[in-house]
């Protein structure tokens, strides 16, 4: 009961910090990479499709991407969502391609983006001990009903804390991994 509770814990908390690594690949750095798309959404035909089920995206020079839609029709679509993105850049239509080519960061746009990182990360942070916080009301009602002792219970929540602090860790890192890239010039 007890180890079956902390490993779907373990399991939810590795999904949370799965997340907000996620999240932080889809803020841009200075440098070009697919997965600063992964979050923009197209209206094709109607309903919102992600960006990656569209076109490819190809990283020829650190500051360029060339996205080569699927289907031709989709190209204005395509543009237009990453238009009004957040992203700040503006595609340019090379007949068969899409070229983004990414200016340089400023001061004031990277302090926008490592506020942004540091949002994400406190949800990182909010869904583990959230994850934490149901599994340890599983405990204390498993100790209620008497299917474990005070003393299991006393220690599975040591060890639901060092799972917690683990996690926890590992966003703290992934945060200050992506504030240093987001300050490198």
């Amino acid at each position: 009961m007890i180890d079956q509770t902390l490993r779907d814990a373990g399991t939810k908390m590795d999904k949370a910090v799965e997340h907000t690594r996620d999240e932080f690949a889809a803020i841009r750095t200075g440098r070009a990479h697919p997965a600063m798309f992964a979050q923009i959404t197209a209206d094709y035909y109607g309903s919102p499709t992600p960006l990656q089920q569209l076109a490819t995206f190809q990283v020829p020079e650190p500051r360029t991407v060339i996205i080569s839609p699927f289907d031709a029709s989709a190209k204005s679509a395509i543009e237009r969502a990453i238009r009004d993105s957040d992203l700040g850049v503006n595609p340019t239509d090379d007949g068969k391609v899409l070229r983004v080519s990414l200016p340089e960061l400023t001061e004031d746009r990277r302090k926008e983006y490592i506020k942004l990182a540091k949002s994400k990360a406190e949800e990182g942070r909010v869904a583990v001990r959230g994850v934490r916080r149901n599994a340890k009301q599983a405990l204390d009602k498993a100790e209620k009903d008497s299917e474990i002792s005070k003393d299991d219970n006393t220690g599975a929540e040591k060890r639901l804390d060092a799972l917690t602090k683990k996690h926890v860790d590992q966003i703290d890192e992934l945060l200050k991994g992506k504030e240093a890239e987001l300050l490198e010039v």
